[in-house]
């Protein structure tokens, strides 16, 4: 089963859709967030949000409860909070991507993802990653190739993934693949 925590967002629903083409969703809001749940789940995701991640406490706690025991997924304000868990400074990007396609990179030939590939993705986001970041384990795999900013990242050790963009967007070519293959490992 996979569990989705809602940050309130108007994206969540498309991202529950998503998912459950690959298993059994539960979601609740960040609110409601159900224990049961999140002892049942295989796979816990972060939603898209809005602010940002000093905003939700009790994720950060999620978070380092289950880090290294279930599979975690961040997108969008997930992808910023797992990265705020693990020390690095989430700050304001100079332009605002909302509604806005960009094309990305496989930077990193470790990456679940074949190296060199490009991809065109749906973004949402007015914060970034400020870089660098270096955390044992987290390997930053794709790139904006307009602004190079940091647009996923792997730990395959603790099975922890991120994406900046949002693969449930219509604005995301392959999303449904990238979501299964991250499923996979």
């Amino acid at each position: 089963m996979i569990y989705v925590i809602d940050h309130n967002d108007s994206f969540t629903h498309n991202v529950v859709h998503q998912f459950s083409l690959f298993d059994e969703v539960k979601c609740d809001t960040y609110n409601n967030i159900s224990r049961i749940h999140l002892k049942k789940a295989k796979v816990i995701v972060f939603s898209p949000g809005p602010g940002n991640p000093k905003n939700y406490p009790l994720t950060s706690r999620i978070y380092n409860q289950y880090k290294g025991k279930k599979k975690i997924i961040g997108i969008c304000l997930g992808f910023q909070q797992i990265l705020f868990c693990e020390g690095a400074k989430i700050i304001e990007q100079n332009k605002i991507y909302h509604g806005y396609q960009s094309r990305i990179k496989v930077i990193n030939r470790n990456s679940l993802f074949k190296k060199n590939r490009i991809f065109k993705v749906g973004r949402y986001h007015s914060l970034k990653l400020k870089e660098p970041f270096n955390v044992k384990d987290f390997k930053i795999t794709m790139r904006c190739l307009e602004s190079k900013v940091a647009m996923a990242f792997e730990n395959n050790k603790d099975k922890i993934y991120g994406f900046q963009f949002h693969p449930e967007s219509f604005l995301t070519n392959n999303g449904n693949l990238l979501i299964k293959k991250v499923l996979s490992s």
